[in-house]
Formats: structure tokens, sequence, C-alpha cells
């Protein structure tokens, strides 16, 4: 559990019992989800050996569905990592659901809230620093993109490899979005879906180290992250990536949020 250091910021014990970094209610929530998740889905897991089975690791995917995280958890549990997720803080305040993710360790953040950054990048570094498995999300919501593919990512991911140099590994999933379409509550339950997950080698941003400051370097570090998760999401579906990526800073649709929903008012 998180208390506070001397200069209020957070502190972590370091992650501990198997897989690293679960605690009882990971035990009993993995007793409960994964079988679950194999009723309705046939995991492809790939490149599991690029998982760093100890020490601190960021590890980065693209976001298509609701049901993502809980696919990349099961990803990185069975690889031997229970992963600290820093969340939207909708999700804690449903009844039991917020208590199980606070117990799990898992953080809500404000979105799009003043300090919220810089709150969540204190949790980050703090998780980072005792020794855990940090799962980031880099463009920050759903993919805009109409076909799935990733979007320009905001720079918090480039920031926090560059100021942990913590290993940063990149990953890519696809299925999510066929058992739980984008922003939509009804999975499908039968027959089962596929959804594949592959993990690539980690990244080396040694040359923006220092450059955490520099939002154009920043901007830089972003990108390649970016496309090595599209690269790898490229071999996953089998078909070429667009050479435009969708900007949703050049975009009238909102930032957070369900667009889809938003757009049909």
């Amino acid at each position: 559990m998180a208390n506070q250091g001397s200069d209020l910021a957070p502190v972590y014990l370091p992650p501990s019992g198997r897989p690293l970094g679960s605690n009882a209610t990971w035990k009993f929530g993995a007793w409960i989800v994964i079988p679950l998740l194999n009723l309705i889905t046939k995991p492809d897991w790939r490149g599991t050996e690029n998982i760093p089975k100890s020490g601190a690791v960021i590890a980065i995917s693209n976001h298509i569905s609701y049901v993502d995280p809980l696919i990349f958890a099961h990803f990185l549990y069975g690889n031997g990592r229970a992963v600290r997720f820093l969340g939207k803080a909708s999700l804690f305040k449903v009844p039991v659901l917020g208590a199980i993710l606070r117990s799990a360790e898992q953080v809500p953040v404000e979105r799009e809230v003043k300090g919220s950054s810089a709150m969540a990048l204190a949790h980050a570094v703090a998780f980072l620093k005792a020794g855990h498995c940090l799962g980031v999300y880099p463009e920050g919501t759903l993919t805009r993109d109409q076909d799935h593919w990733p979007m320009v990512a905001k720079t918090g991911l480039a920031r926090l490899a560059v100021m942990t140099k913590a290993p940063v590994v990149p990953c890519a999933q696809w299925g999510a979005a066929e058992l739980l379409p984008t922003y939509s509550k009804r999975p499908k339950l039968w027959p089962r879906t596929k959804v594949t997950v592959i993990a690539g080698r980690p990244l080396d941003f040694s040359q923006w180290y220092g450059k955490e400051d520099d939002h154009e370097a920043m901007v830089e570090a972003t990108a390649y992250a970016m496309k090595a998760v599209t690269t790898l999401l490229s071999e996953i579906r089998g078909e070429s990536a667009p050479v435009v990526i969708f900007d949703p800073h050049g975009s009238d649709l909102p930032r957070i949020g369900n667009y889809k929903k938003r757009k049909n008012k």
C-alpha cells in the first residue's frame, strides 16, 4: 500500500508474491476473472520472453476497448507480473469495484483536471522506484482512429521513461474490440473470441535522457514508442498501418469520453 514520504510523494512497498506484485486481492480476483476470460476468449500470447520477471518495468499498449485492460493484465499476470495501472477516477467511485481496485493497488486519476498529470506522474515514479510493473496506455483513452490503429499519444510515457530510466516493453493487443466493441457494454460471449497480445523487445530511450523538459524531444520519444506498438499491431493484424497517424489534437472530437455518443447528439 502507499504512504507518504517526507516530501509528500507517494511511497510503495516492493512487490512480493507470485506472480510478482500480487496480493490477496489479486489472487482472489484472478481465481474468479481468469476462468471467466478463458470461457469467452482464446488467448494467443507472444513475445513473453521480453517481459522481465523482476525489477521495475513499464509495459505499454494500444487501447481499443473497455475490456482490454483485463486482457492486458491477464497477459502480464500469466507471465509473472501483477500490473499496476493509473485508472480513471470514475471507476473507483463504483460501489465494490472501487474498493477492489484500491485493494489491488490501482490508483485513481482525474483526467483533464489541473494537477492530474503531476499526481499521476508521482504515483508512477513511486511504483517504479519500488520495483513494480506499471501498465501504461500512452494514448490516454480509447483510440479515435476509425480502424483502431494507434493515434498520436500524450508525452507522459516518454517523460516517465526518461526520468526513471526504467525499461519500457512495447506491447500490442488485438481482438478486444470484437469481444467488446469500442464504448459498448455488451460483450460477445460466444463463440470464444481470439485475443492476441504480443510483447516486443525493450525500447532504448537513452538518446532523450535529461530532456524530460524539452517538449519537442518528448514528442519525438513518444512517436518512437508508438511506432514500436504500431509495428507489433501490424504484425498481429497482418496489414500495414496507415501512413498518416490520426492526431486527436487536430480533431474536433472530444479528447476523452465516448466520442461516438457525443457525435450522435
